[in-house]
């Protein structure tokens, strides 16, 4: 049996004890009314109650019990026949046997075709001996005589409830791993994306100037010093990066609009290149802000490294249902690809790196350059309905 499967049939297995006690008390109950000598009926009452509390007990216990299924199987079949020594075949005992079908059902499925036939048969027996000791009316005959299928009618409805919640558990499990997949291959994209936009450049040039290190001792020891100052510097620089690293991936963006002013600020004072700064007051989830932020960090680091520019541009305002981030320089331009995948395999992956952040805040991500005209980068990010009112709400 599978672990959906067991996990199905214990909890279905509860039900139909539960089910199966609450009808058979009932019926005991109302036969109080019916006859002179109760004791029969109260000693129904009082079996079936202990009998069901063993069993849940039991399953609560151990719920790998639904695992035995034969045995328990035969454990409920003699329950079964001492509720009818003790009923003398009244209706309690139809009400048990029924109870007990549908667990067959829930414990074998369809296969529990023979456990099914085997109480027919006994209830057959019972109800032909009651008719031969009385005459009841000939439209109660045809009644009566169809007390002995509830039990298989219960059990083919208690084996399909079976196959259909043991069906709904493992697509769940599915979905559930699927999901976890999904999510640690999205966490390892994002610390690919953290580490090339920081500490990935600066081992790559502390590992450049290592190679040439052995041949510059050879040649030019005073020069081969001041390299080794230099790899020195790096390595202290990559680990001070992934430091701020670290504590970035744990800070929490509270608002967006303040930190692209202060990170366009910070930029331009360490580059001395003039930024000009349009923000409006945006209410974004955390996740967005982080990764706009990022975005933001990686186009100015590009700029400094390859525009040329004298002049950068950077936006942040709401859009309908969203809204927009914008930076834009006047450097030298470049060809942007059709395709980012020519990039990657070149080994540029900042600007694939923020395409893949763009997606990961669930906007778009646009480039329109040119060489000689300069660039400009454009992010789009959707946004609730409530989070757009309260952005629209703070201009």
């Amino acid at each position: 049996m599978s672990v959906g499967r067991a996990v199905a049939a214990a909890a279905l297995a509860r039900a139909v004890l539960i089910g199966r006690a609450a009808a058979t008390v009932t019926a005991a109950a109302a036969g109080l009314l019916l006859v002179h000598d109760r004791v029969p009926v109260i000693a129904v009452i009082a079996l079936v109650v202990l009998a069901t509390a063993a069993q849940l007990a039991a399953l609560g216990r151990w719920p790998g019990l639904v695992t035995r299924r034969l045995a328990a199987i035969a454990l409920d079949s003699v329950l079964v026949l001492v509720v009818l020594a003790v009923s003398h075949g009244g209706v309690a005992y139809f009400c048990y046997a029924a109870g007990a079908g549908a667990v067959a059902g829930v414990l074998l499925g369809l296969r529990a075709l023979p456990v099914w036939a085997a109480h027919a048969a006994l209830g057959f027996t019972v109800i032909a001996e009651m008719l031969r000791r009385t005459e009841p009316p000939v439209d109660l005959v045809a009644f009566v005589v169809a007390f002995p299928m509830a039990g298989a009618l219960a059990g083919v409805g208690a084996a399909v409830a079976t196959s259909v919640l043991t069906h709904q558990l493992e697509l769940s499990t599915q979905l559930v791993a699927s999901a976890q997949r999904s999510a640690v291959a999205s966490e390892r994209a994002r610390l690919a994306r953290e580490l090339h936009d920081s500490v990935t450049k600066t081992l790559r040039g502390v590992s450049l100037a290592a190679l040439a290190l052995p041949s510059l001792l050879r040649r030019q020891p005073a020069l081969a010093e001041h390299l080794a100052g230099t790899v020195v510097a790096g390595a202290t620089a990559a680990a001070a990066q992934a430091r701020e690293l670290l504590e970035e991936m744990r800070f929490d963006v509270r608002n967006l609009a303040a930190s692209v002013d202060e990170l366009c600020r910070a930029w331009s004072a360490s580059t001395g290149i003039p930024v000009q700064v349009s923000v409006a007051a945006v209410d974004s989830p955390d996740s967005v802000s982080y990764e706009l932020t990022r975005i933001l960090r990686e186009a100015l680091a590009n700029v400094a490294r390859h525009a040329g520019a004298r002049q950068v541009a950077v936006r942040l305002a709401p859009r309908p249902h969203g809204l927009v981030l914008e930076i834009s320089d006047d450097g030298v331009g470049f060809t942007v690809p059709a395709d980012l995948t020519g990039l990657q395999s070149a080994g540029h992956f900042g600007i694939v790196g923020m395409n893949e952040r763009a997606r990961t805040a669930g906007g778009a991500l646009r480039i329109a350059s040119a060489p000689g005209y300069g660039t400009r980068i454009t992010v789009s990010v959707p946004l609730d309905d409530r989070a757009h009112r309260r952005s629209v709400g703070a201009l």
